[in-house]
């Protein structure tokens, strides 16, 4: 057991970085049965914007990390993750860092002159610890993902494409139609509102290695997706398709061919995460892909931040 005495508040930017991974790796673990987290996974979300000024940690001995939790502002939104460990204190924990949390949220409203919606994504389903926490706060459930993971050792079909569709590597000068695209699609996730902090983000991948691919039709720009590979493990990080080609299998396209991608590049399997705005019926990735898990992440809103 832990003495109450020995826990502490930390920054996470005063943390190793691998005490973030041991942490969401535990987490999923215990959930879920496998750990899929990565140190590029950490990587990504410590880099978001502003992170160091709105992120948090409560340690145990050792600094042992057995509760993280960041918020990024987006747009009228503030995106958040709580990640906290089951056990004697993870109730306690999820509470702890949620008001850090809200009493931000409610710093940065001031500053801007208006309240934000706050939003907190990644919560596994089978989580006994989070929901219970958020619910007591306001909190309601605003969206359910899948979360995928596909076999890439196997040749995939390519991609189905609707009459005059082609899909191609998007390069630096496609940062706006890709933005752009970005803010039109129907996907329920947190907007990088920000052209300048997507271009960032872009380059970012850019240079990392990773993909982002750009699919037309008759010259007019209808959906984008974007990945990663790192050491033989794929992520899809993001996947849009414009309202108006809704329906015509633009999204399991984008996704074929962002996997075919991957695939090329060595992974041998890959992560996507899917909400009801990527791809419009989510039983066809079996009959098109290899499946070899499956999970139900959930994302819970909270307008009233008074």
């Amino acid at each position: 057991m832990t003495p109450h005495g020995q826990l502490a508040i930390r920054r996470p930017a005063d943390l190793p970085l691998d005490s973030l991974v041991r942490l969401v790796r535990s987490y999923e673990e215990n959930i879920t049965g496998v750990a899929t987290c990565t140190r590029e996974d950490i990587l990504l979300e410590t880099s978001r914007p502003a992170y160091a000024e709105n992120s948090w940690c409560l340690t145990g001995p050792g600094d042992e990390v057995l509760a993280w939790a960041a918020l990024t502002p987006c747009g009228d939104l503030l995106d958040a993750a709580l990640t906290t460990l089951p056990g004697r204190h993870g109730e306690s924990a999820a509470r702890t860092l949620l008001c850090l949390m809200l009493d931000r949220a409610d710093e940065l409203a001031v500053e801007r002159g208006r309240p934000y919606a706050v939003t907190v994504g990644g919560v596994l389903h089978g989580d006994s610890v989070v929901p219970s926490v958020l619910k007591e706060a306001g909190f309601v459930r605003s969206a359910s993902l899948g979360r995928y993971d596909i076999d890439l050792t196997v040749p995939l079909l390519p991609p189905l494409l609707p009459d005059g569709g082609v899909v191609r590597r998007a390069g630096a000068e496609d940062a706006d139609v890709l933005h752009a695209l970005h803010l039109r699609s129907l996907s329920k996730g947190p907007k990088a509102e920000e052209p300048a902090a997507f271009r960032a983000g872009l380059r970012r991948l850019r240079e990392s290695g990773g993909v982002a691919l750009l699919l037309e039709v008759s010259g007019r720009p209808v959906g984008y997706a974007l990945a990663r590979t790192d050491a033989g493990e794929g992520r899809v990080l993001d996947l849009g398709v414009a309202p108006a080609f809704r329906g015509l299998g633009i999204g399991l396209a984008l996704l074929t061919a962002v996997l075919a991608e991957l695939r090329g590049l060595g992974a041998t399997r890959a992560l996507v995460t899917l909400d009801s705005g990527d791809l419009n019926d989510h039983e066809v990735l079996g009959h098109v892909l290899r499946v070899q898990g499956a999970r139900v992440v959930t994302r819970f809103l909270r307008t009233d931040t008074d």
